[in-house]
């Protein structure tokens, strides 16, 4: 496999440094749908800056980047575009390698299952072939090197390139079952955009299945081992924060990245939903609609872990689409890597209720990249905006939502024990 893998890589970095030299790469760049004002890279420029005018980059409000990103820039800002497609290869890779763990897990404990008979009389046609095992790890590199999302973000220079970089790590530690590599680059991402703290419970869950570990409350060696996990995972993000502070000598970085991932107090239009929201809203109960929305990013990760404490890693990618959903500046690049996770489901697309999915490829492609009213009179109008720039993720959302129910229905009948 390594032969085809080498061919997408090459055909990715090609689309790439033609676009680069293009004028296409000004245009993306200034795509509200591609660029955030958490991940900008003409914001990274500023805040750089800034700080070779000795002057704090967060002394003012544009630039909300994590300080270890913008000392990353001012050793490698001429490198930049070769930076951002070494990021995008790299994550493409990590996610290879970890669904063919992935895979060989499944299959041994599918082998396991059909020698038990524990699978239900009809469940021939969703039994995953070794040969189907074989070419998912391609597709899913696939999947994400050569999406237009992630072409688009890594074109663009957005810094959700590094993020997706610094996940696609993560999930590899874990299906490894490296439980402090694991902690280590959760720590980071959770440092990085703070949601990925919901994808503890998941990593959780599979590290604990992997060492045989009892999923009861009761039990000792599940408290053990979770504090244990636990323990590594916060000693390395304090280790990070206090790094961060050392860099810059200050703890300004703190409200300036973190409170306005919170606050939200830039209402750019993007394609999630805060901006809409927040822009209709009065001031008066702002407050209360910030925590009601953000709460929905953390509120559905306790009942997915009690209904799919058996799927982990399917838990992670709903996990993925539902940081990508509910996120307060969410982009293209977001939806773009749990997009790539779809060929790992595959099987459960036999359902036809999968078939409208391709219903909505072709406006997520064509209605944000066309030039509206709207945007040569500005992103006033709230209306039109919304139903424009909420398209992109359309298709990924149902497809998860499509995969839940299929895996849900699976198990009711019997086919999943």
């Amino acid at each position: 496999m390594a032969a085809p893998l080498v061919l997408v890589v090459l055909a990715a970095v090609t689309v790439r440094a033609a676009l680069y030299r293009s004028s296409l790469a000004v245009f993306i760049a200034e795509r509200v749908e591609v660029a955030s004002p958490l991940n900008a890279w003409k914001r990274v420029v500023e805040g750089l800056a800034l700080l070779d005018l000795g002057v704090s980059p967060y002394s003012g409000a544009i630039f909300h980047e994590t300080p270890l990103i913008i000392y990353l820039f001012h050793f490698l800002i001429e490198y930049a575009e070769l930076v951002f497609m070494i990021t995008d290869v790299l994550t493409a890779v990590a996610l290879y390698l970890a669904i063919q763990d992935f895979n060989k897990v499944v299959f041994k404990k599918q082998k396991l299952l059909i020698e038990l008979d524990k699978y239900a009389p009809d469940v021939a046609e969703l039994i995953q072939t070794p040969m189907e095992m074989h070419y998912i790890p391609l597709k899913v590199a696939l999947f994400y090197l050569l999406n237009p999302y992630t072409v688009m973000s890594c074109v663009a220079k957005s810094t959700c390139a590094i993020n997706n970089s610094v996940i696609a790590f993560f999930i590899l530690a874990t299906i490894k079952g490296s439980a402090f590599l694991s902690a280590v680059f959760l720590a980071l991402a959770t440092y990085q955009s703070l949601y990925p703290l919901t994808l503890f419970a998941p990593a959780l869950l599979y590290l604990l299945q992997r060492q045989f570990i009892p999923i009861k409350l009761k039990s000792k060696s599940f408290w053990l081992y979770t504090m244990q996990y636990a323990s590594l995972y916060l000693c390395s993000l304090v280790v990070i924060i206090c790094l961060s502070f050392f860099l810059l000598n200050s703890w300004d970085f703190i409200p300036s990245v973190y409170g306005f991932i919170l606050s939200v107090p830039d209402l750019t239009p993007n394609i999630g939903l805060f901006w809409y929201f927040f822009a209709e809203m009065f001031e008066h109960f702002s407050l209360f609609f910030v925590c009601v929305f953000q709460i929905n990013v953390f509120f559905y990760t306790i009942p997915l872990a009690i209904k799919l404490k058996e799927h982990p890693v399917f838990f992670m990618f709903v996990q993925l689409a539902i940081i990508s959903i509910f996120k307060s500046y969410p982009t293209v690049g977001d939806v773009a890597l749990y997009m790539a996770f779809l060929p790992v489901w595959s099987h459960l697309y036999r359902y036809p209720a999968h078939l409208g999915l391709f219903l909505c490829l072709p406006p997520a492609g064509i209605l944000p990249h066309s030039r509206t009213p709207l945007d040569k009179a500005g992103w006033d109008r709230g209306h039109a905006g919304l139903e424009i720039r909420t398209v992109p993720p359309f298709p990924g959302t149902w497809a998860t939502l499509r995969n839940v129910q299929s895996l849900g229905y699976m198990g009711w009948v019997g086919k999943v024990p």
